[in-house]
């Protein structure tokens, strides 16, 4: 590829991004879209509906670029929680050591390979991108020891920042959990594979065994039910009476007709309903909460947080496939349909997964090795003979060979993380944030596999699999490979990057359902069933494999690195405004992405270093070669000092932390209610659907007040926004994840 063909890629995605930006900053302001771009915030304030023209509302405006930039650390902590700020702290050590990166790079690297070798250099928009990699640089060259110096200073620079941003998300980590208020799940274990005795119930079996075996410690526990066809009905029901409840602000309704499109007020609520008829509906009268609907699981209470850890410790029978035990998950975060799953076949269900990703994975062989065939255009040519005169212009063959192929892997890439999430799904987690983490890591190895070894190792399917049977080879075809295809990774950036980020602000999805049902199905109120929660399970991977391209690209082609800055830049500024205003954290995850994020970048640095060995070898430089192996042993070293230091405090709860908390609990004496609070926490079916209509129309009986004299029409800030009426209620909203 060629310089022109690069610069009508950028091109064309700096164009998508402006147009993308300020269509957003426009969209924002409308009143109708305040569901898809102030969902957290109308989540959490109900307010006045004031709908009138303003001229201000049609103008771009780059004010919520300077929000998210006057953003504080601990606001984006109590905002979105810790998964949120450490999300963040990727992105700032992305930034700070792709900034020393790229100056070390563009200033010494770059001309060092532009110069490499003797030859007469064409004008700049003619040259190939290849004159600026390392494969410009000739056999045996003095100048290679500014490669290894720069991998040196980009190694060394790495690891410090990932030690002190390892120490600071564990500190954080540990302060969070003392401050933050009551969580049942601190005295909460999960039982399961609970065996089954003739002659009483599986709750029976459950007091029985802890009355015996923690008589000091157990306090009660609480049986989990199978998810039959009645539980269905009464979610159905509770949307429905979200549905049919009117809203009444200043004598009107807020629910348009849908034949007519006015504002009616058919439905109404019967509140004079018998009290003993509502007292007497219970799990009892749904035929839930029986012996034959009972699972093998089971939520057990302690009395204090130190003896549910100690609990979750130990083997709690000879049979180590019986009584299983582990911390349980947060109240919102529990995975309700596959507590049900019994434990026996949770191994099965794994390898079958496993499987099922592997062959999912090579199936994607095939758009990748075409997406790879676009970016040679005389093999294309050859291969479709009546596009040659096509492929002749100019323009189009810049587009075919620059944008396209980026554009079609991308579009590729979009079916992954359904069907990942899918897999976790069937994996049996139970809980969200377990299986958001799970679709997380296959995301992230599916897409290191894909879109770095298979795009980088092009070819065919076959010979992609021959270099693989040779371990010895890795490094030296790697070596050769990535130089050459450093410019498709350059408009990989572009396109994934810059593009994907504005689509990320758009929300181009929730924006299409949201103006289908604005102005298709005439319904004009917003519900809590269109927020959704930070997509971390694929954002994650994706920050990780733009470091990935990033470390291992630094000094064979450090022309990509001035993009991949400014990509994190623009991803730093657009999820600080998303975590502000978008996504709803519906459960504290703990950060647990963080050691995910660090490994990852690790392996990173290790894979640089040894495709760098292998290229110091190619060029016959055998100091340089010699001069790093070191570095790969010294950063596999600090990596393991981490992971002693540090990684332990995300995989278990500290017994001094917990057992302060209990002694400060109990000096306050706040035990008592505590323990009220527990057993209410884990209820699979919390209210009746009587019980949720009432308190629903409860709710909308109360006045929604306008706070602190709101402008209407005017950009949403810190002290004047455009606002909704959104039929939230004050209880914790409902996301999507």
């Amino acid at each position: 590829m060629d310089i022109a063909a690069f610069l009508t890629s950028a091109g064309i995605n700096i164009g998508l991004c402006v147009v993308l930006f300020s269509l957003y900053s426009i969209l924002r302001k409308q009143p109708s879209n305040r569901v898809v771009y102030f969902g957290r915030r109308l989540a959490s304030v109900r307010i006045r509906n004031d709908d009138f023209f303003s001229i201000e509302r049609f103008v771009p405006s780059p004010s919520w670029i300077v929000k998210a930039w006057e953003t504080t650390e601990e606001e984006i902590l109590s905002i979105g929680g810790l998964d949120a700020l450490a999300f963040q702290r990727m992105l700032i050590f992305s930034i700070r050591i792709f900034s020393i990166a790229a100056i070390i790079c563009v200033l010494l690297v770059l001309p060092m390979n532009y110069y490499g070798k003797e030859m007469q250099h064409k004008r700049i928009p003619a040259e190939s991108l290849d004159v600026f990699t390392i494969g410009n640089v000739k056999e045996g060259s003095r100048w290679l020891w500014a490669h290894c110096l720069a991998l040196y200073v980009i190694s060394f620079g790495a690891c410090v920042l990932l030690y002190f941003e390892y120490k600071s998300i564990t500190e954080m980590r540990l302060a969070h959990v003392i401050k933050s208020p009551l969580n049942p799940s601190h005295f909460t274990i999960l039982v399961r594979s609970i065996p089954w005795s003739p002659g009483e119930s599986y709750s029976d079996s459950v007091k029985k065994f802890f009355t015996n075996y923690y008589p000091s410690s157990y306090l009660s526990h609480q049986m989990v039910y199978q998810r039959g066809i009645i539980q269905k009905l009464m979610v159905d029901a509770e949307k429905m009476c979200k549905m049919i409840i009117p809203v009444h602000i200043d004598g009107r309704s807020l629910r348009p007709c849908c034949l007519c499109a006015r504002n009616t007020t058919s439905f109404k609520m019967l509140s004079s309903e018998p009290e003993s008829v509502k007292d007497s509906v219970s799990y009892a009268d749904l035929d839930i909460a029986t012996r034959e609907n009972e699972c093998s699981a089971a939520f057990v209470f302690f009395k204090t947080r130190y003896a549910a850890v100690v609990a979750t410790q130990m083997l709690q029978s000879s049979n180590p496939m019986l009584w299983v035990t582990e911390l349980a998950p947060e109240p919102h975060d529990v995975f309700w349909s596959n507590l049900s799953i019994p434990y026996r076949q949770l191994w099965l269900r794994k390898i079958a997964i496993l499987l099922a990703a592997i062959v999912f994975m090579f199936l994607f062989l095939i758009p990748v090795t075409f997406v790879q065939g676009l970016t040679q255009l005389d093999k294309l040519s050859k291969t479709f003979p009546f596009l040659r005169g096509l492929l002749k212009k100019d323009f189009m063959s810049h587009v075919v060979t620059g944008y396209l192929p980026s554009v079609i892997l991308m579009l590729f890439l979009y079916t992954v993380p359904p069907m990942m999430m899918l897999f976790s799904s069937v994996e049996g987690h139970v809980s969200r944030s377990g299986r958001k983490r799970s679709a997380g890591l296959k995301i992230l190895y599916f897409t290191i596999w894909n879109v770095f070894f298979v795009n980088v190792l092009s070819g065919s399917i076959i010979s992609q699999l021959n270099v693989f049977s040779s371990v010895r080879d890795i490094p030296m075809e790697l070596a050769k490979a990535i130089p050459i295809q450093a410019s498709f990774f350059m408009t990989y950036v572009l396109t994934s990057g810059w593009a994907s980020l504005a689509c990320e602000v758009m929300q181009l999805f929730p924006l299409s359902i949201n103006m289908f049902k604005k102005f298709i199905l005439r319904n004009q109120e917003d519900s809590s069933d269109d927020l959704i929660s930070f997509p971390y399970h694929t954002e994650v991977p994706r920050v990780l494999l733009f470091g990935l391209i990033g470390f291992t690209c630094s000094i064979m082609a450090p022309l990509i690195l001035p993009f991949l800055l400014i990509h994190f830049f623009m991803a730093y500024l657009v999820y600080r405004n998303q975590i502000l205003n978008v996504y709803i954290p519906k459960y504290e995850g703990g950060g647990h992405f963080w050691p995910i994020f660090h490994n990852t970048t690790i392996f990173s640095l290790v894979l640089t270093q040894i495709i760098a060995i292998g290229v110091f070898g190619i060029k016959e430089s055998p100091i340089a070669s010699s001069f790093t192996f070191p570095l790969v042993i010294c950063t596999l070293l600090f990596n393991e000092y981490c992971r002693q230091r540090f990684s332990p405090v995300f995989q278990k709860d500290v017994v001094e932390v917990l057992m302060d908390m209990d002694r400060r609990d109990e000096q306050s004496g706040r035990m008592s209610e505590i323990y009220q609070q527990l057993h209410s926490a884990y209820c699979q079916i919390p209210i009746t659907s009587h019980e949720f209509c009432e308190s629903a129309q409860e709710r909308h009986r109360n006045k929604i007040q306008d706070p602190q004299g709101i402008n209407p029409g005017t950009e949403l800030s810190e002290a004047s926004e455009t606002w909704a009426v959104v039929n939230f209620g004050k209880e914790s909203p409902t996301t999507k994840n």
